[in-house]
């Protein structure tokens, strides 16, 4: 009784203050806030609307043209902006001519091309044999993946790389090699260990692996178009022991939502192999930390470099990777185009798969992997433990299968080892002894690519 009194003379005086200033209230609550009619209504709804949006958008330019200083590496240590330039614009060699770039399989994002340019590329009156051409389009900001402060005397000062480089390709809509950027298609044309050999000067690379420059090219080129290894400066095993190169395809980055690890072999989320790529792979400046490559058996290049502990004064990583790994999970996989596999049978495929084929106790709908802790030893699916056993968990991840289709150049799993759906199937048909007749396979290959 004394509580509601003194909460009544409370709510008096409140009004009768109120009324004295002039004040409408319009309601009062006993127990709620004292809001006027003007009092700003604040609804959480559209500051998680307005949040998604900054954060796509923050996460969209990070991705596409944010290099995290990795010039203080590439530029500064390795010199390749030199290589890209050329002797006639203040670097050294033949430099990098666009038609160059474009075998190597760097993209040109045609939305980047101002009109009278786009025009003269057209009208034959742009040379796509001169280094010059390849500075104009850095200047641009043109080059996917790429970025390179071109100066007043046409010389370029650094060259940076980002996530798009890798992970973003072109819809070939203006010719091959240049069109509208397709973000999180992994680029299958990319030459990253030849264009790495551009560089003038490895010796960091070199020393941090122990061998000379001409064992690093020979490494470097048996990646070809397509394929890198993360790896090899972990544990600096550039060869398989049957002598093929070590480098694994570049993956998709689309098609991630709701899937737990990133890469073939697992290693972490989404946003540790963010992290662990911008600090470790791109040479970016920025704080990582992952005690596993301390352990100098398996990770002997790793553990002797520290590179599990990293901590510089200027930290050019860490505040971008939230709004990176909103992007990056805002990336759908795209659908399979119209005619691209037989919808009658791919319903067909679809009862294979989810029944005599055994593939959705793996890869379960929707999502097509475990939902949980997707890995898997090399002897359950049947293959060599190489790669696996260049990884934490020495276990290979449960790869989403939306999208297939989209990344089928190169060949599927994680090196590209079968050239086909056909393969995958017989090889899943040997080794689970499925028994499915002719009919059933080719029916689950179709509804694989349907995914």
């Amino acid at each position: 009784m004394r509580e509601a009194a003194v909460q009544a003379r409370l709510v008096r005086l409140l009004v009768s203050t109120a009324l004295a200033m002039g004040l409408g209230i319009g309601l009062i609550r006993l127990a709620g806030p004292v809001l006027s009619a003007d009092s700003p209504k604040t609804d959480f709804n559209d500051e998680i609307a307005r949040h998604a949006k900054e954060m796509l958008e923050e996460g969209k330019q990070t991705f596409r043209f944010d290099t995290f200083g990795d010039e203080a590496f590439w530029s500064d240590k390795l010199l390749l902006h030199e290589a890209i330039a050329g002797k006639a614009h203040g670097g050294r060699g033949e430099g990098l001519s666009p038609k160059t770039a474009l075998e190597l399989g760097l993209k040109v994002d045609a939305e980047a091309l101002p009109q009278d340019l786009v025009d003269k590329i057209k009208a034959g009156e742009v040379d796509l044999q001169d280094p010059a051409t390849t500075l104009a389009l850095l200047k641009l900001n043109a080059v996917v993946g790429v970025k390179g402060p071109v100066g007043d005397k046409n010389t370029l000062k650094s060259v940076g790389i980002t996530c798009a480089l890798c992970h973003s390709t072109v819809d070939d809509s203006f010719s091959p090699g240049i069109g509208k950027r397709l973000d999180g298609w992994p680029n299958r044309d990319l030459n990253v260990g030849k264009i790495i050999s551009l560089a003038p000067d490895l010796s960091a690379v070199t020393a941090l692996l122990d061998i000379e420059r001409d064992k690093l090219e020979q490494v470097l080129g048996s990646w070809g178009p397509g394929k890198f290894d993360a790896e090899v400066i972990l544990d600096g095993k550039g060869m398989r022991p049957d002598g093929k190169s070590a480098a694994t395809l570049i993956p998709p980055a689309y098609g991630l939502a709701g899937v737990n690890l990133h890469t073939y072999t697992g290693w972490g989320s989404v946003t540790y192999w963010n992290a662990f790529v911008a600090n470790l792979e791109m040479h970016g400046q920025g704080t990582f930390f992952d005690p596993r490559l301390d352990d100098k058996e398996q990770f002997p290049v790793a553990a002797k470099a520290k590179l599990g502990h990293r901590q510089p004064e200027d930290d050019l990583i860490t505040s971008k990777l939230a709004a990176l790994h909103f992007y990056q999970l805002a990336m759908p996989a795209p659908k399979p185009e119209d005619g691209s596999f037989d919808a009658e049978a791919a319903q067909r495929g679809e009862k294979v798969f989810n029944g005599p084929g055994r593939c959705a106790t793996c890869h379960v709908p929707p999502l097509f992997t475990e939902p949980g802790w997707s890995m898997h030893t090399a002897k359950e699916i049947g293959i060599d433990d190489f790669q696996a056993g260049r990884s934490p968990d020495r276990r290979y991840r449960t790869t989403p299968l939306r999208a297939l289709l989209a990344h089928a150049k190169g060949g599927f799993y994680h090196d590209g080892r079968f050239k086909d759906l056909d393969d995958v199937v017989d090889h899943y048909q040997a080794v689970f002894g499925l028994k499915l007749s002719d009919e059933q396979q080719k029916d689950l290959v179709e509804y694989l690519k349907s995914l």
